[in-house]
């Protein structure tokens, strides 16, 4: 009996390893990619290509162990959940209020060491950050906060100033 059911669990796996994963990406605007639209700072580019693009991005580099079921389909899941999320591959797609709320999460994720996952953290090192590159990164993305919203508060003054004139255009 023992037997038949290792034999069983032995033929399930084989016979699930024919289903593979989609491992193609969908074709990336780079001028709407994060790193090109925000221009950080090379550090920050850098740990974000590390810790974040595999799995919030549309630069995802699979492993070998992807090739595994089920390994694969759970490290796809992850990925599917990671860039529903954040992707900052559509970056320049999110409004003003979804990008900051973006930023916002990025924060406190990395703050309390939410992000990386552990189990990505796992099997790659260089995702592992230091308290100090934690830092760098909070930093960078509380700067981002403040200079998107002074970047909306002057887009909408001047669009404020714009339907102004054009209300006063029609009063002459």
């Amino acid at each position: 009996m023992r037997n038949k059911i290792i034999l069983g669990l032995v033929a399930a796996l084989v016979v699930i390893q024919f289903f593979r994963i989609d491992k193609v990406q969908p074709e990336a605007d780079p001028k709407v990619d994060f790193i090109t639209m925000e221009q950080p700072p090379a550090e920050v580019a850098n740990l974000l290509r590390s810790a974040c693009y595999d799995c919030h991005s549309y630069d995802v580099e699979y492993p070998w162990y992807t090739n595994i079921q089920p390994v694969a389909w759970w490290i796809d899941d992850h990925i599917e959940d990671g860039q529903g999320h954040l992707n900052f591959a559509e970056w320049g797609n999110y409004t003003y209020r979804r990008a900051d709320h973006k930023a916002e999460e990025v924060i406190e994720y990395v703050e309390n060491k939410e992000m990386p996952l552990p189990s990505y953290r796992i099997m790659h090192p260089e995702a592992r950050l230091s308290d100090d590159q934690r830092q760098v990164l909070m930093d960078y993305f509380v700067a981002l906060r403040v200079d998107m919203k002074v970047e909306q508060e002057a887009k909408e003054a001047a669009e404020a100033a714009g339907s102004s004139e054009d209300s006063s255009e029609g009063e002459t």
